[in-house]
């Protein structure tokens, strides 16, 4: 059990500095486009949120593939390789199908990527809110201005 805590705490903690470094990516490239005059703020709000959304997408795939790689080496599960990726995506986004299961020595592995997914989901939820505020504010599209 020690042994998957341990895994489970190095995985999570790669994952969260990777997050921590897409953070930093995200709020630059809303910094970078609320810093120029916009004639369509509309448009330019949904510019900055579409890129903001596609850089933390492209980080939980990077996340979900590290937890496959960990998986792998630890011979988590018998599953082929590609099965290995599948069951990464289903416990990260705690979806948790069941036709795939760890091996009786990791079964922590599981709940702790869960556990993980669920952390950085709610970390990425929080950068969209932030940035679609500070956006709205810089566009002046706030309350009614927002809806025609």
């Amino acid at each position: 059990m020690i042994l998957q805590l341990a895994v489970g705490a190095l995985v999570s903690a790669v994952n969260i500095g990777i997050h921590a470094l897409v953070t930093v990516v995200a709020v630059a490239i809303a910094r970078s486009a609320g810093l120029r005059k916009v004639d369509r703020p509309r448009l330019h709000l949904m510019g900055v949120m579409v890129a903001t959304a596609a850089v933390l997408e492209v980080a939980h795939a990077l996340e979900i593939l590290v937890w496959a790689w960990t998986y792998d080496i630890v011979q988590a599960a018998a599953a082929p390789d590609g099965d290995l990726l599948y069951f990464a995506f289903v416990n990260f986004t705690t979806l948790g199908y069941g036709d795939i299961t760890p091996v009786r020595e990791w079964r922590l592995i599981g709940p702790l990527t869960a556990m993980n997914g669920v952390l950085l989901f709610g970390w990425s939820a929080a950068i969209l809110f932030e940035v679609l505020r500070k956006t709205l504010d810089h566009v002046g599209l706030i309350g009614d201005d927002l809806i025609p």
